[in-house]
């Protein structure tokens, strides 16, 4: 089943006339309509249905288990909520580690059964021939560099990437490939700042960091994390806006302790 594909107010050449005129660019993941309609409603820029769900919605402990139905599932979920915002979605684990045709396909079922405004996909030079295939299909494709966490099992953890020379270099060829490829914008996760400002003014196209400094042409975090939702994950790019583990807490706190006490529903609240 197909939707019909609407135009929202940020586009691929919005992002980069922002980039171009030094505005920064305010991106943050979404996997529902209520959090997408708040998020949007809020003017962020671009969200990303991330394969962080797995994760943040389905509690698994990498983001490898995703599946391609559950990602189109939540994507399509989110751009019902969507009026401004950008979207694109994760390009699960997987999909573009075969051959380039399973990369199209899976693209292109995101882009029909979804309405969202384009795809990203982990890797650099490694992936450069699936990215090609699915750009020539007239899919906005964004690049991801540094810490990808659907390699994480081949990084060996969730540390700080390209500390090292060859690394950084590799990162930066990578980044000039993707841009050079016709991605829409890259994000780069977890390397030092030095090189995310680096980068950033080597490319033609947008940057967006997260663990990457200041130096990026935007930030994205997963929205939970920076709603203070998730007790315990505080890495040190991590900024919480508010504790909402605190006040949901002591919110159904309060219900239970009316419904046990009978005092909810009162006179004015039943027929």
């Amino acid at each position: 089943m197909s939707v019909e594909s609407k135009v929202r107010s940020v586009t691929t050449a919005t992002l980069a006339k922002m980039k171009h005129d030094g505005e920064k660019i305010a991106m943050l993941t979404a996997y529902d309509f209520t959090m997408a309609k708040i998020v949007d409603g809020a003017g962020i820029d671009l969200i990303l249905v991330g394969d962080s769900a797995a994760n943040v919605m389905a509690g698994h402990t990498t983001t490898l288990p995703i599946t391609l139905d559950e990602i189109i599932y939540h994507a399509s979920s989110v751009v019902r909520g969507v009026e401004r915002a950008f979207v694109v979605v994760d390009m699960p684990f997987g999909t573009c580690s075969g051959d380039e045709k399973t990369a199209l396909d899976a693209a292109i079922r995101i882009m029909k059964e979804t309405g969202a405004d384009g795809v990203k996909i982990e890797g650099g030079e490694e992936m450069l021939p699936c990215i090609k295939k699915v750009l020539a299909a007239g899919i906005p494709v964004m690049g991801h560099l540094g810490l990808t966490p659907q390699s994480i099992h081949q990084l060996g953890g969730y540390g700080l990437r390209a500390k090292e020379e060859a690394e950084a270099a590799k990162l930066l060829h990578d980044a000039q490939l993707l841009s050079e490829a016709g991605c829409f914008g890259l994000v780069m996760e977890k390397i030092p700042a030095a090189l995310a400002e680096r980068v950033t003014k080597s490319v033609a196209i947008p940057t967006i960091g997260i663990g990457a400094g200041a130096g990026c042409n935007g930030q994205v975090l997963v929205v939970h994390d920076m709603l203070g939702m998730n007790k315990g994950f505080k890495p040190k790019f991590l900024r919480q806006y508010a504790d909402l583990h605190t006040i949901m807490t002591e919110a159904i706190g309060r219900y239970v302790g009316d419904v046990k006490e009978g005092s909810f529903p009162n006179a004015a609240e039943q027929y």
